[in-house]
Order: structure tokens, then C-alpha cells, then sequence
């Protein structure tokens, strides 16, 4: 009786394990979501898309997240990938910093001391950590989140219990701030848009890579880096940068994530940003193309232990 008790349950469980079995089948796993893909407008026939497609095939193959954002005033040219995809800031974020300083000795009708200038020096120039947080804790929250407001930058969040480089950015702040930044404005001084524009272009040669990779001669460059690892989402590598020239005016904000190496998320956005130079600025004679280091150097950010 036992016996056939257990024959019973036997058949009865093979059975509700068919039965489950049925419906898992019949609801094969769904097809992963297409990734988004690069949009691009333009007022110059041709050019949204020819970047499009060189732009979408840098990236081919090529792991991780990339969140891109292009303006050209020029040719009132513009592209985005994931341009509302939070990524920690790591060192990008000292340009909102010393826009923030600045924004705030304005509103104050003050010049920077000779302390500020040699922090804000060392910050841009040099990915100066200490720099920066001397200039973070200085401004304190409601000076930095003042500026935020006033920039528009609706969606950029500060790292808190001081650790800056966990401020939270996206691609559209970061090309807004670019703007103010490139362009007469009410929120920062003519004066200040130029010296930040000036210390962006005293970068030192071993953090001029990213986003300045194939710029021509014939443009001004102007960049800020950041990097940055942790345990979840790897390496962030980032690229900030500025160009003027040729007939030309325009910002590149190149966001990463999941990145296996610095130099892995480097090359990504350094291929992103060579297809854009070529196709927004064709070489003629005598312009040559510029070539970053092959050992990309950033200060490293404090992270909190975890995460």
C-alpha cells in the first residue's frame, strides 16, 4: 500500500512538474531590450546623418554604457545617446565646481583670492583631489546646489559626507553646463566663462585625453576627465570638452560605465569622439589631428569603502 502511495505522488509530481514546465516554454524568454540608439539633427543637409552612423559604428562592439552628447552651434548640429542616464561625476565635476566658486564671487561683486586661484589651478589642471575638496567644502550645499538651480542643472545631485565624486550627472547638465560655459550668459561673468575656458586648456598632457582625440588644429581644445572604480558598474571613464575654431563651435560630454579597465573606457570614448571631429571638421592641408597620450593619467576620487 505504501508502495503504491508513493508510485501515486511519484506520477502526481511528474505530472505538476509537466504542467509547469508547460507554460515556461510557451513564454520563452523575451528578447533583450534593442539598446537606444544615437539621435542626431542638424540644420547642415547630410550631417545628422553621416554622424549617426559614425558615431553608432565606434561603438559597435564595444562593451559597457556610453551615454553621448554633441552641440555644434556652428551648424545648430546635435546628438544624444542615454543623455538622462545617471553616472557617478568622479573628476568632471570640478568644472561645476569652479563654476559654482565663480558664480558665487559674482554674486557677491568679488574677485577670487589668490588662495582660490591656486586651488581652482590645481583642480582643473591637475585633477588636484585636496584642491577640491578645500573648494567643495568652502561652498558648502547651498552654495553648490544655488549654482545647480541657476544652471538649470536640474538633475544633477551632489555627493554627500563630502565625497564630490559620487555626484550624480547626466549627459543633458553636463552639455548645459558646457553652454554656459561657451556662451555669453546671465549666470556666469564673460570673465569667468574665460577663465574657466583658459584652465580648461592648461590640462596637463598626460589628462588631455577623451573627448580632445582627433580634434584638428585647427580648433581650440578645452577638456576636464574623471575616473573613477568601484564595485558595482566597474570603471567610470568620462570626457568633458570644449572646441572653437575652423568655423566651429562646439561640446562633446562623453559618460561611461562598466568599463573592465580605464584604458578599455578611454578607447571608447576617444573612438566616439575621432568620428565626430572628422565628420563636423574635414581636414584640409596642412591640419594635423591630435593624439592623446597612450598612458591617460587622472587623480584617483575618494570613495566611501563599500559600493
Amino acid at each position: 500500500m505504501t508502495h503504491r502511495t508513493f508510485g501515486r505522488t511519484g506520477a502526481l509530481a511528474a505530472a505538476v512538474s509537466a504542467a509547469l514546465l508547460i507554460p515556461t516554454v510557451a513564454a520563452a524568454t523575451p528578447a533583450a531590450a534593442a539598446a537606444p540608439a544615437v539621435t542626431c539633427t542638424s540644420a547642415k543637409t547630410g550631417l545628422a546623418a553621416k554622424l549617426k552612423k559614425d558615431i553608432t559604428a565606434a561603438l559597435a562592439n564595444r562593451k559597457g554604457t556610453v551615454a553621448i552628447g554633441l552641440y555644434d552651434r556652428s551648424t545648430k548640429t546635435t546628438c544624444t545617446l542615454r543623455a538622462t542616464s545617471s553616472f557617478d561625476s568622479a573628476s568632471t565635476v570640478k568644472v561645476t565646481v569652479l563654476a559654482a566658486l565663480l558664480w558665487d564671487a559674482k554674486k557677491h561683486n568679488r574677485y577670487l583670492t589668490t588662495t582660490e586661484q591656486s586651488l581652482a589651478k590645481a583642480m582643473i589642471t591637475q585633477s588636484d583631489n585636496a584642491a577640491t575638496s578645500k573648494l567643495w567644502k568652502q561652498l558648502g550645499m547651498t552654495k553648490i546646489k544655488g549654482f545647480l538651480a541657476a544652471a538649470g542643472m536640474t538633475k544633477t545631485v551632489p555627493g554627500t559626507g563630502g565625497y564630490w565624486g559620487l555626484t550624480q550627472v547626466n549627459v543633458t547638465d553636463e552639455q548645459k553646463l558646457l553652454k554656459l560655459v561657451t556662451a555669453k550668459n546671465s549666470v556666469l561673468s564673460d570673465n569667468s566663462r574665460a577663465y574657466i575656458l583658459k584652465l580648461m586648456g592648461q590640462v596637463v598632457s598626460s589628462q588631455r585625453w577623451g573627448t580632445p582625440a582627433g580634434a584638428p588644429s585647427s580648433v581650440s581644445v578645452h577638456v576636464k576627465n574623471g575616473w573613477l572604480q568601484r564595485s558595482t558598474h566597474g570603471w567610470r571613464v568620462h570626457s568633458l570638452g570644449t572646441f572653437k575654431g575652423a568655423g566651429h563651435d562646439y561640446m562633446i560630454t562623453v559618460l561611461t560605465q562598466d568599463n573592465s579597465t580605464m584604458n578599455y573606457g578611454v578607447t571608447t570614448i576617444q573612438n566616439v569622439a575621432k568620428a565626430i571631429h572628422k565628420d563636423l571638421v574635414p581636414t584640409t592641408s596642412g591640419v594635423t589631428r591630435y593624439t592623446p597620450t597612450s598612458q591617460p593619467r587622472e587623480a584617483f576620487v575618494a570613495v566611501p569603502p563599500q559600493g
